[in-house]
């Protein structure tokens, strides 16, 4: 069986930053930018990777998702405990040096992990975490 990756959701509330984000300071291609009555999904991913994004939703936008749970994923989010991704780079300074230039807000500078990585974390403006990793 040869099974891939094709896509991770991660929630956004402001489709916009979060543009700004993962193509300015990122570096990924917009793959996709729908809207669809009222709402905006947006699709990004690394260049030279056409076969893996990451798909920007609106927090709870699955139709089974109860009001009260929109309102906890909401709170997760502002609090930066809801979803994040781990992201690879062949240099994670340089990788820092640029997402911190673009004012992201940092969690954690470049550190040696001592599980065998070199990584640093960021959230993104919907509160996501976003670590990127060098590996051993």
């Amino acid at each position: 069986m040869d099974i891939t990756i094709h896509a991770s959701f991660l929630p956004s509330d402001d489709p916009d930053a979060s543009l700004a984000f993962y193509r300015d300071a990122l570096g990924f291609e917009v793959r996709h930018d729908v809207s669809y009555d009222g709402i905006r999904w947006l699709t990004v991913g690394p260049a030279g990777q056409p076969g893996l994004s990451i798909v920007l939703e609106p927090p709870g936008s699955d139709p089974g998702v109860s009001d009260e749970e929109r309102r906890m994923i909401i709170e997760m989010m502002a609090k930066g405990t809801y979803a994040g991704i781990l992201l690879s780079t062949d240099d994670v300074d340089e990788t820092f040096e640029k997402v911190q230039a673009s004012g992201a807000d940092v969690v954690q500078e470049p550190i040696d992990q001592p599980f065998g990585v070199r990584d640093c974390a960021f959230r993104d403006p919907s509160g996501n975490l976003i670590r990127i990793q060098q590996g051993p």
